[in-house]
């Protein structure tokens, strides 16, 4: 009975031992976890505070109504190219390449921007009377005029001393042939109104005038007047001047295509700084010129730019190496008419014009910044 007594106290002490044990145990889990979450929960709160420490070093984002800066000003595309015509060894070349063999390089380009203008060196007609006191006498045929507008070509310029090499006729068989194709044209007309007259177009907001003269004509007969066909000529600038005041009223930007200077010159003579400036006194944003059949620099005056000539684009191939030398003119210009100009640098084949190579391209870019009036050709093209 005793044996028993034992082994049932000695049980019972097993089962408070046990019974002691597990509080222990719960105690010492419960104590864990509440330790736990203390840490858990002081490494988020300094978290949370380093990153406020950290947000309130950095500079805050400007919002909509403390910011500084504006969207950039709407502008507008514009390519420019030099003399363009297709008669002679031009047309042989072109009648066996095919028309738009031509602009094939240009074309990416002229499409991409927002309108683009050349020279049009030659009356575009199958008819005519030659001309018979000139040593270059041309006559390019209308099946060209497709391909020139399929290639991204908007506008042209006939302010010119070629436009009348098939007399009269020749001249009215242009504009005719030029608006079948629905290509702008610029500096010659029907009468003298038309051919003072500015071209509009609006592009991106911006309303923009086109006007040409020439100061590079054969004879006085070419000159347009009352009811009579010819070209607007700008020996003095008077006319050019008037022309450009009441464009500038009908539009955000004005810009003016000259024919003017010596051939195969690299410098401008007197009369063309003399006209550009008087153009941009009159209103002109931007005078872009041609005739000498070289490339000229650029001038800067009173905030607009001047390039004096763009040289041959599409043309024959002449002796002197100068002549080959060629660009597209990219100008971007905002509806205030402040214009940025890059230059592109092209061969003028034998009837195409052909971008040059890098190193071609950076010689001539450092050839024409020398002949600039204090003007910067970056590698890129842009000009400063």
């Amino acid at each position: 009975m005793n044996q028993t007594s034992r082994t049932i106290r000695r049980m019972e002490q097993r089962k408070k031992a046990r019974r002691r044990w597990l509080r222990v145990g719960r105690h010492t889990l419960l104590f864990c976890l509440v330790a736990a979450l203390g840490v858990g929960l002081y490494g988020m709160i300094d978290l949370l505070h380093r990153d406020a420490s950290n947000q309130s070093e950095l500079p805050s984002s400007p919002s909509a109504s403390d910011s500084t800066g504006s969207a950039p000003e709407a502008a507008i595309s514009l390519s420019f190219a030099g003399d363009v015509m297709m008669s002679g060894n031009v047309e042989k070349t072109l009648q066996e390449k095919g028309y738009e063999y031509a602009f094939a390089h240009v074309r990416p380009l002229f499409l991409a921007d927002d309108y683009t203008i050349v020279n049009l060196e030659t009356p575009v007609t199958e008819r005519g009377t030659p001309s018979d006191n000139k040593e270059f006498v041309y006559k390019s045929p209308p099946a060209s005029l497709p391909a020139m507008k399929e290639a991204g070509v908007d506008a042209v310029n006939l302010a010119n001393n070629h436009s009348m090499d098939q007399g009269m006729d020749g001249l009215l068989d242009t504009l005719h042939n030029l608006e079948a194709e629905q290509l702008e044209y610029v500096g010659a007309g029907r009468d003298d109104t038309r051919a003072y007259a500015p071209v509009f177009f609006e592009k991106n907001g911006i309303r923009v005038a086109l006007l040409g003269f020439s100061r590079v004509i054969p004879e006085v007969s070419w000159y347009a007047g009352k009811n009579k066909p010819g070209v607007a000529a700008s020996y003095d600038p008077a006319r050019a001047a008037e022309a450009i005041r009441q464009a500038k009223t009908e539009a955000d930007l004005v810009v003016v295509i000259a024919h003017w200077g010596k051939e195969r010159v690299d410098e401008p003579v007197d009369h063309q700084t003399m006209l550009a400036h008087a153009y941009i006194d009159a209103g002109a944003d931007l005078v872009v010129g041609g005739h000498p059949h070289v490339l000229q620099g650029f001038e800067k005056y009173n905030g607009k730019w001047i390039a004096y000539s763009l040289g041959n684009f599409i043309f024959t191939r002449a002796s002197e190496p100068k002549t080959w030398e060629s660009m597209v003119l990219q100008a971007s210009c905002t509806k205030s008419g402040d214009c940025t100009l890059t230059m592109l640098p092209y061969h003028a084949e034998l009837g195409q014009a052909v971008p040059m190579n890098e190193s071609d391209g950076a010689l001539l870019r450092k050839r024409i910044e020398s002949i600039s009036r204090q003007v910067s050709i970056h590698p890129n093209g842009r000009v400063e």
